[in-house]
């Protein structure tokens, strides 16, 4: 422990491996400048410059009403005028908005040679006309501008990065200008990330603008599959008994209907997350190369794959949470004591039936399973948790135990099911039972990774996934050493491409 000793508070906040891999970035905090200025008084001028006192910075804050935002910052750090502030700063955060940047015109030539951090954001999604950071570079000619800080929030800021994101998207034209930002930002415990030239900065803005881009296809996806299962489940349970046997079982809409239509969109959605790899292993196999790039619907698909997995698990819990209600219903008791009286009536003494018991035993069991490895597959898909996994153990979880989860959720839908597929009495308006839908897409899963497990098919995918191509002539040695005296040359025919 003695050699620690000898370290300042903010070599102790430092990390110990660097995440910068560019050697020609030399930039200490003692080369910066005498300070680091900000233009502004706002809730996010008043986060940074505290985050920077607290990083061992001096901060100078230029203000038009000083005297009044004084009391609003740090007591280490300077507030005066604008002109004064970007006379003692060599590196200039810019925190006003791009409505304001003619009001600082008046500083053009102080600003001259100096550093500006543009921390702004656009008010829409930006995707043609200039970036808020290239509309100050055509301010202050005389400058050199960076764009940096804008995806990190204000509260980010005042309680450090351990609560929340850690990176610092940064861009400019000058690279010496992005090192002493990316230094910068380093000693207050964030990360830089260089996304090149200014021209960048229009992709940055937009980011902070976006709300879940990854989610929408997914969300708009299960949507779509639950309004088209509580549909064909409300024609079923509720408008058949209407017109058929005059019957009243509107009842079931709020709980009843929403606890059958969950397991649907969450098993379907699961099994698409699984499709897309099936697909294009097949690709694979036909072209006979992994370098053929895949249709641009099936690159989104793949991409797509972890949002929906994850709201498969929502609905699967949710459908959880439902069942474990449904004995609270009003409806379920009154329904519970008029079969206890028909039993009465018809004079019996047990309604015991083995076959029944089985199988809702059996049923239950493979539904709380099921969720269970779902659980893990979706903790795992947690960045701070994927990130401790190595790629087989990660792999090993989303691949492996991911088939398994939909293999043991088909058995949970087929115990629910049991005979009642062959049961004339359960296809309502010549309608199927809703399970015997949801089958399809998993089935044709579970027999294509059949189909891909068997050895003569899993070799050949594995040489193609290795590098091999149909009609090229590749030596592959065995990775056994018994067998490396046998490698082989393998060859296809060019007229098979």
């Amino acid at each position: 422990m003695t050699g620690f000793r000898g370290m300042s508070k903010g070599d102790m906040a430092k990390p110990l491996l660097s995440t910068n891999n560019n050697k020609t970035d030399d930039t200490s905090i003692d080369s910066l400048g005498t300070a680091v200025g900000i233009l502004g008084s706002g809730d996010y001028a008043r986060s940074l410059a505290t985050r920077l006192v607290c990083s061992g910075f001096q901060v100078v804050v230029g203000s038009r009403n000083p005297k009044r935002n004084a009391n609003l910052f740090p007591a280490s750090a300077e507030v005066t005028s604008q002109d004064e502030a970007v006379k003692k700063a060599d590196i200039v955060f810019v925190a006003v908005f791009k409505e304001h940047y003619s009001t600082l015109r008046d500083l053009t030539t102080v600003l001259e040679g100096k550093i500006l951090v543009d921390v702004s954001n656009a008010t829409e999604i930006n995707n043609h006309s200039k970036s808020n950071a290239e509309y100050l570079a055509s301010l202050f000619p005389g400058s050199t501008v960076v764009k940096g800080f804008n995806v990190i929030s204000a509260w980010a800021l005042h309680s450090g990065p351990q609560d929340g994101n850690k990176q610092v998207l940064i861009c400019s034209d000058h690279q010496e200008a992005k090192n002493a930002v990316s230094t910068i930002a380093r000693s207050m415990g964030f990360i830089p990330v260089d996304m090149g030239s200014l021209c960048a900065a229009r992709e940055i803005e937009n980011v902070p603008l976006r709300l879940l881009p990854l989610w929408k296809i997914p969300v708009l996806l299960a949507l779509c599959l639950f309004v088209g299962f509580y549909f064909y489940n409300f024609t079923r349970s509720v408008l058949h008994p209407y017109l058929k046997e005059d019957k009243n079982k509107f009842y079931k809409i709020p709980i009843e209907l929403v606890n059958v239509t969950l397991p649907c969109v969450a098993y379907v959605m699961l099994s698409l997350v699984y499709l897309p790899g099936v697909l294009a292993a097949f690709l694979q196999l036909h072209h006979g190369t992994k370098y053929r790039r895949f249709p641009d619907w099936l690159d989104q698909w793949l991409i797509h794959r972890k949002q929906m997995g994850l709201v498969s698990f929502y609905c699967a819990a949710l459908h959880a949470v439902y069942s474990l209600c449904l004995p609270m219903r009003r409806s379920s008791r009154y329904q519970m004591l008029n079969d206890a009286f028909k039993q009465v009536a018809e004079n019996k003494n047990s309604a015991w039936i083995e076959e029944e018991v089985w199988r809702m035993e059996i049923y239950v069991s493979f539904g709380i399973m099921a969720l269970g490895v779902m659980s893990l597959l979706a903790v795992s898909s947690l960045p701070s948790v994927g990130n401790s996994l190595n790629w087989r153990e990660f792999s090993f979880i989303q691949s492996t135990l991911g088939f398994v989860a939909l293999v043991i959720a088909t058995l949970h839908t087929l115990t629910f099911g049991w005979k009642r597929a062959f049961d004339g009495n359960q296809y309502k308006f010549y309608l199927p039972p809703t399970f015997t839908l949801t089958l399809l897409v998993p089935c044709v899963i579970i027999l294509a990774r059949i189909v891909l497990f068997m050895p003569c098919i899993n070799r050949k995918l594995v040489r193609i996934r290795r590098g091999w191509e149909k009609g090229r002539y590749v030596t592959f040695a065995s990775p056994n050493p018994a067998l490396q005296s046998n490698d082989y040359l393998s060859r296809e025919s060019t007229s098979n491409v």
